[in-house]
């Protein structure tokens, strides 16, 4: 079930009425009843896959809290934990990388004159499961540590794995911030209700008006790479950056805000990245979540900063290639990674960025930060490397210049949501407050209805969220 569908629209204020309508301890099975209706939606059998995960976790994860075994270091939560995480990335490696590394593995072989033939899984990628094994696995590493006890309640667990606004593409939820708003009574809080209802709208907006209208022009450039002209190709891949912006993060935009209509809050997960003045402000600000979730399993666990530089360096390049792999089993994205890895490095060993400087220098850290994720852009979008070296090239041939023959309007409402998002210094631009003219009620819904008939009649041809694939 899409978030800008009519079916969302109609299920969505069905919920609200039935949670607020049902006794407190009712509200979290409710949840759990409705975020199964939302996940099957899709397929049924993805459903089965997510309820079966979560049985796993949460019986493994009581397991590792019985007598005897409350210290980290005892032997056997060591083995419940391991084999909790293998069971989480076998599933996930099973359905989205056993063809991508089955294929490696063969081409590698090949080279040494040695045929090897694997069967090819032809199976469907459940939608959002890179996004719950990785908040299930949180989890059960917070149980193993000590960070919270296991979670006994089935239905609150269940609620806080399924949570049907965050379950398919985030954001990556620790249990320590979510699962215990589900063990407290929750009270209606208008305003909380309100905002939401605000940031759905600001996400609509992106989505459907910027990333939408941005995805027509990338997808008739990419198809057509070899021969549009460089200006093209320049379009093309802006239209792209804003396209997954737009896309992603509108889709956080409209999961906060849906979880604030049921008292849950949810963390952010994008903070104006393209004003980033530096590569790690930008990993800072871009899928908060999961880079954050990276830095606290795997990062840190690897050793972090603590092991000496060598190992410092090799960690964050670790991080990145598998924050690449985590995006799909193709090389673009394993190529993606590694490149951040490398603008990455030169901050990690001089130290940290300053954002200090007059205006002029700080923009320029911007435009630059800008262009270096902007040609990144290219290894995640293209099919293939050859299409992405291919299309790099092409941008900055001398040969292939002439002007763009691509509709540029997409980049006015790109220009316009820019404007929006600076100027709210943070919060979400429809986060108005009640001075001048905005003071008036009847004023403020006015121009809300006014912007969802925009995003309504002037959004492009309908697209699948980009990260669902994920």
């Amino acid at each position: 079930m899409l978030f800008n569908s009519t079916a969302y629209l109609l299920f969505l204020p069905l919920v609200f009425l039935l949670y607020w309508s049902v006794p407190h301890k009712w509200r979290n099975a409710l949840l759990v009843a409705a975020s199964f209706v939302f996940y099957g939606w899709w397929d049924v059998r993805f459903l089965g896959l997510m309820i079966a995960t979560c049985l796993v976790n949460y019986l493994l994860a009581l397991a590792m809290g019985e007598k005897n075994g409350h210290s980290p270091g005892n032997r056997r939560r060591k083995l419940l934990c391991a084999l909790a995480i293998l069971t989480n990335f076998a599933i996930l490696g099973v359905f989205k990388y056993f063809n991508f590394f089955a294929a490696t593995l063969a081409e590698a072989c090949a080279t040494f004159g040695w045929q090897l033939h694997f069967p090819v899984l032809h199976i469907l990628l459940p939608v959002g499961i890179s996004f719950y094994t990785f908040q299930v696995t949180g989890y059960i590493i917070d149980v193993y540590r000590g960070s919270l006890p296991p979670e006994r309640s089935a239905t609150r667990f269940f609620a806080f794995i399924s949570f049907f606004p965050q379950l398919v593409a985030g954001p990556i939820e620790r249990a320590t911030q979510l699962l215990p708003q589900f063990a407290v009574e929750r009270k209606f809080s208008r305003p909380m209700a309100v905002d939401g209802m605000r940031l759905i709208l600001w996400g609509l907006l992106k989505k459907m008006l910027i990333a939408d209208n941005c995805a027509t022009v990338a997808n008739y450039i990419f198809a057509h790479s070899d021969t549009v002209s460089s200006s093209d190709l320049w379009v093309g891949i802006l239209c792209f950056a804003f396209q997954i912006y737009g896309d992603f993060s509108g889709y956080s935009d409209m999961a906060v805000g849906s979880a604030k209509l049921f008292g849950i809050r949810l963390m952010r997960n994008f903070d104006r990245p393209y004003f980033s003045q530096s590569i790690p402000e930008f990993w800072r600000r871009w899928h908060i979540s999961l880079m954050t979730w990276f830095r606290d399993y795997l990062y840190i666990p690897l050793g972090g900063n603590r092991r000496g530089t060598f190992r410092k360096h090799l960690n964050t390049v670790v991080v990145f290639l598998v924050s690449g792999l985590w995006h799909g089993a193709n090389w673009t994205f394993i190529a993606w990674g590694a490149y951040h890895a490398v603008l990455f490095l030169p901050y990690s060993l001089l130290g940290k960025a300053r954002a200090t400087g007059s205006r002029l220098v700080r923009l320029l850290r911007t435009s630059t930060t800008f262009l270096l994720v902007l040609l990144g852009w290219v290894f995640f979008r293209a099919e293939s490397l050859s299409q992405a070296f291919a299309y790099l090239g092409g941008m900055f041939s001398p040969d292939r210049f002439g002007p763009t023959t691509c509709s540029r309007l997409p980049l006015l409402y790109v220009a316009l949501m820019l404007a929006a998002e600076g100027f709210s210094r943070g919060e979400h631009p429809l986060a108005l407050r009640g001075t001048g003219l905005m003071r008036h009620r009847t004023a403020r819904l006015g121009l809300y209805y006014l912007l969802f008939l925009t995003a309504l009649f002037a959004g492009g041809k309908p697209e699948s969220f980009i990260y669902f694939q994920f």
